[in-house]
């Protein structure tokens, strides 16, 4: 089974959910299910600055398994992950791998993926 998660709840559902819960059973190959993406808004887009813990050992494995990282360009740009402006805007200070982009650019990175289903938590 292929998903993706879309990290969209207030709050610390990115370090706490995926932190704690998700990256650890990626890590040691026993998640149950093929993470083909991962998207992050609002101050979730937090985990992935450069430096970030979570978001250093959440890099490693996207890019051993392949997984899309991308978080929310209007919430980048605020939290000055990104620069430019939205629908226009490149990541800045952020771990290896990442992109960032509106629901048309994941809709675009997802494509061909044979995703069974979207998460959000």
């Amino acid at each position: 089974m292929n998903v993706a998660y879309i990290f969209a709840t207030s709050g610390h559902t990115a370090s706490y959910k995926l932190g704690k819960m998700i990256l650890p059973q990626l890590e040691r190959g026993t998640h149950g299910a093929k993470v083909i993406g991962m998207f992050f808004f609002d101050d979730n887009t937090y985990l992935l600055r450069s430096g970030d813990p979570h978001g250093e050992r959440l890099a490693k494995v996207a890019a051993e398994h392949g997984i899309l990282l991308m978080m929310c360009d209007q919430c980048a740009l605020e939290r000055g992950l990104a620069t430019g402006e939205a629908g226009n805007a490149v990541v800045a200070g952020t771990v290896a791998g990442v992109q960032v982009g509106c629901f048309p650019d994941l809709y675009a990175a997802l494509a061909g993926a044979d995703l069974h289903h979207a998460i959000t938590l």
